[in-house]
């Protein structure tokens, strides 16, 4: 008697390979709706945005079912909540970016925590890196940029996976302060281009929860209940550019 061994599992594909599905006039569309109406407006007008998006994209939907499942039986609580709810949640944070984009971000919706250690090295013309993850708000901080005066700060960044939206931000600040440095992979030459940007006191930001898009530049680590991949460039990065770290 034998037994026919399971096909292996589809591996999941890259995040910067998903396809975006950004609707432009629906972007201008809400945010219009939020400058005229406030947030509860707005949310109630996402609702069935987000319905669609979860009724059609079933990888999302399996994803997010999937963690939740995860956190869950790693933390010992019952789920707060489902998918849709998840999916709810991130499109609406998606209103924090244009917000802060247009520069309509109040100073009292930003809290810092040891930023006395930045001014010292903006101080001495030194440089730093930050670095970020999805736990945020990236343009958050590139609206704090602005309100202090000499700080300069380049962003690494992949958005090829979100072009449409990303145009939408820049139209709505096209003379940001903050630069947006694309990249794929880390070589040589961007190493030494980065080098010489901290060297002349800028600030770099990586987001330090993004798997590479090239190379394979990752540690595994176990994270609710299984191994799992976080990126080790930007620790390399920090490594080679013998510069303060700040997160």
């Amino acid at each position: 008697m034998s037994v026919a061994a399971s096909p292996p599992a589809r591996p999941a594909p890259h995040w910067a390979r998903l396809g975006e599905s950004t609707f432009v006039a629906g972007v201008w569309f809400l945010y219009g709706c939020y400058r005229l109406f406030g947030r509860w407006p707005f949310r109630l007008l996402l609702l069935p945005v987000v319905a669609w998006y979860w009724a059609t994209r079933r990888l999302a939907r399996r994803a997010s079912a999937d963690y939740l499942g995860r956190l869950a039986a790693a933390t010992g609580q019952p789920r707060a909540a489902g998918s849709f709810a998840h999916l709810f949640r991130f499109a609406d944070t998606l209103l924090d970016k244009l917000v802060a984009t247009s520069g309509r971000l109040p100073r009292g919706a930003v809290r810092f925590e040891g930023a006395g250690h930045v001014e010292a090295l903006l101080e001495a013309g030194r440089g730093g890196l930050f670095l970020t993850a999805h736990m945020g708000c990236l343009e958050a901080m590139q609206a704090a940029a602005g309100w202090r005066r000499g700080l300069r700060i380049t962003i690494l960044v992949h958005t090829a996976h979100a072009e449409r939206f990303n145009r939408v931000l820049e139209r709505l600040n096209p003379g940001g302060q903050v630069r947006l440095l694309q990249v794929t992979a880390l070589g040589p030459e961007l190493a030494l281009d980065l080098a010489r940007r901290v060297e002349a006191g800028e600030f770099l930001a990586i987001a330090a929860d993004r798997v590479p898009l090239q190379g394979d530049r990752v540690v595994r680590v176990p994270f609710l209940g299984q191994p799992a991949p976080f990126p080790a460039g930007p620790y390399l990065v920090a490594s080679l550019l013998q510069c303060p770290v700040f997160t």
